[in-house]
């Protein structure tokens, strides 16, 4: 068995008599450590089972499960595919449609392995009839064995780690040409720093001195601009790849959410961000050692390959001043996401960096045409500082959000935006002067171009001091609910009404009570839920209503994104409210649950909340990533297909609505 399952594929029949069904094991590996687990049903002709659909007074539905027996070596991805869709008809007996399959069908359930030697133990249960006879239901069990893998033993549940990243398959619904072409603007925008800028005449003078032909010409202005993409992407791609072949995916995806949800980088980010706008105001300059740049400048003298890599060093070292914090916002934005939108960000961030450099290496006479540096480049530089500032307290509100500090309530955040951005309007407006600026005679029509900007931002800011959703900036902000006073908010009711036909009167009136974990969650629009899943599961029985899962974070800009944009459509919001019990579960809070909630795993015990809900998204949902909402009826039953990020209203109406009438039938 071991041989072939390590050769890709292993079939194991599992029969039993009189069934008229015949059960099959198939084990198919799709990359390293990723593997399809199938379960497929040989039907006798003439006979068949039915489908997954269970109901109340139908016919025994068919399960297929796939459960993972120790959830650190193995996680589930995604849900259980079926290889077709089932027959239907009307059935009078029962009344109500039903579906069945015939002659085979194969459920499937994706594996990716975390450590050596995983089990997954199979279930299933059928029945099967013919136009006259129906056997009785019939189960059977047992367990597969994946291959060993060259995965190193890492304790994935430290202390210091949380088992799912905060921003969902999320990126891909704001799409990786989204963070592409971000990272391309940051990367023509950094080219306008004062402290890149003067690196233009040192590249022209370099290569006017260089000799050869024209080809060798253009050689070297092709493989210095391949040195600066090297220099700035290596580094970050070494770092990710590293770390994803010690520790594999789960691993990368762990440091990179530590990265930005924990409280100590985005401490650390916060207060750099803070010291690179302080040197830009121009309290300090911030330069890399002279050592090393003079020792990497004196290389660049040398001829051949090695003088153009140490000037592309040069160039890296030299510019870090101001391309330190755009790269860091780059890195940052694109860990949101999957382990390798970092590099990809990265690689799109430098290309564009290094462009006009390489096409000044070809061409160096076009050195005359650029502005001489001075007073406008200080301008720059000032402008970017109220930015860095702005940017900077979105670190800071992540560590508040995700530990409850309380420090960066929304209106707290909105003032300080609406303080930073009025000082820059008047700073262009020549109202405001730092040490090294030029005097301000007259304004051109580019600087009143974006005078009008900044204001026009700035006004659109104040209505959000009085609770105006700014849907804009809904994933730069804290949430609504952290702010004190809502203009014209209406009190939520403490008593859920339900539309739902299966909802008695009696059940209708039944009270939440007080949540657990509500003192310190909460939920969006006023809408009122669980944060417990098995304290939701109970109500949602009690009163006969599906359950809506949501998997968030605090510092999910996507989850704020969907809350704002999507679940304020007054038809979802009603939907919500009415036809639903919701249930939010943070993936990244750093609050102790209560010791009810524990969940050991092997021989840790997760204790967070943030830690909990992660593992149980992962081994009971196959979710790894946030926003991913999920609709779960009767018994863990899923009613549609989870959903991630994605703003498209109808859909997500659509999406609510199939659950709801899978929940009713």
């Amino acid at each position: 068995m071991l041989l072939l399952l390590l050769m890709g594929a292993s079939i194991v029949s599992v029969a039993a008599q009189e069934t008229h069904a015949q059960w099959r094991t198939e084990v198919k590996q799709l990359e390293k450590d990723l593997y399809r687990v199938s379960m497929t049903a040989d039907i006798d002709s003439s006979w068949h089972i039915y489908d997954t659909l269970r109901t109340e007074f139908g016919p025994t539905a068919t399960v297929a499960e796939f459960n993972i027996a120790d959830g650190r070596r193995a996680e589930k991805v995604g849900g259980v595919t079926i290889s077709k869709e089932p027959y239907k008809y009307y059935d009078d007996i029962y009344m109500m449609e039903i579906g069945y399959f015939e002659e085979s069908v194969t459920f499937s359930q994706d594996i990716r392995l975390k450590k050596k030697n995983a089990e997954v133990e199979l279930y299933v249960e059928w029945m099967t009839c013919d136009e006259n006879n129906c056997t009785t239901p019939q189960e059977l069990a047992w367990t597969v064995s994946l291959p060993d893998m060259t995965v190193t033993e890492v304790d994935l549940y430290a202390e210091d780690t949380i088992s799912a990243p905060s921003e969902a398959a999320g990126t891909e619904g704001k799409s990786l040409w989204g963070i592409i072409i971000e990272a391309i603007l940051w990367g023509f925008a950094a080219l306008l720093t004062p402290c890149v800028f003067p690196m233009v005449p040192m590249t022209v003078s370099y290569f006017l001195k260089g000799d050869g032909s024209v080809a060798r010409g253009r050689m070297r202005a092709a493989i210095y601009g391949i040195f600066i993409v090297a220099l700035y992407t290596l580094p970050i791609a070494i770092i990710i790849l590293v770390t994803r072949i010690v520790g594999g995916d789960a691993v990368t995806a762990d440091i990179f959410n530590w990265l930005a949800t924990h409280w100590l980088p985005n401490i650390i980010f916060f207060i750099v961000f803070m010291i690179f706008a302080a040197s830009f105001f121009g309290a300090f300059e911030i330069t890399m050692p002279s050592k090393l740049v003079n020792k990497s400048d004196s290389k660049a003298d040398t001829k051949g390959f090695g003088g153009i890599f140490f000037l592309a060093l040069t160039l890296v070292l030299v510019s870090f001043s101001c391309t330190g914090p755009i790269v860091g916002a780059v890195l940052i934005k694109a860990t949101q996401g999957e382990f390798w939108e970092p590099i990809i960000a990265m690689l799109a961030f430098s290309i564009a960096f290094a462009l006009p450099f390489t096409i000044f290496a070809l061409f160096p006479s076009m050195l005359k045409k650029l502005p001489k540096s001075g007073g406008w480049l200080n301008t720059v530089k000032v402008v970017i500082a109220f930015i860095e500032v702005a940017l900077g307290f979105k670190f800071l509100s992540t560590a508040d959000q995700t530990y409850h500090w309380g420090l960066l309530d929304r209106e707290v955040y909105l003032a300080i935006w609406i303080v930073v951005f009025t000082l820059l309007g008047l700073y262009l407006l020549g109202k405001i002067k730092f040490a090294h600026d030029d005097e301000v005679k007259h304004i051109g029509v580019g600087r009143l171009t974006l005078v009008i900007i900044v204001f026009s931002f700035v006004v659109y800011l104040i209505p959000g001091m009085w609770g105006a959703p700014l849907k804009a900036l809904s994933g730069y902000l804290p949430p609504l609910t952290t702010q004190d006073f809502v203009l014209g908010q209406e009190q939520a009711p403490v008593v859920i009404q339900s539309s739902g036909t299966e909802a008695s009167a009696q059940t209708e009136a039944l009270d939440m009570g007080t949540p657990k974990y509500s003192d310190f969650l909460h939920l969006p629009h006023g809408l009122k839920g669980f944060f417990e899943i098995n304290e939701a599961r109970e109500y949602a029985e009690k009163v006969g209503k599906p359950l809506f899962i949501d998997f968030t974070g605090h510092g999910c800009v996507n989850c704020r994104e969907m809350e704002t944009r999507v679940w304020s459509d007054p038809q979802v919001l009603d939907m919500l409210r009415n036809d639903f019990v919701v249930l939010a579960m943070y993936c990244d809070d750093k609050k102790r649950a209560d010791e009810s909630d524990w969940i050991t795993v092997g021989n840790r015990t997760l204790k967070d909340i943030g830690k909990i809900n992660s593992h149980i998204a992962t081994t009971q949902y196959g979710v790894n990533a946030q926003p991913c909402y999920v609709l779960e009826g009767r018994n863990g039953e899923l009613l549609a297909e989870p959903r991630s990020y994605d703003l498209d209203v109808d859909a997500f109406v659509q999406f609510l609505k199939g659950g709801l009438e899978n929940y009713r039938k």
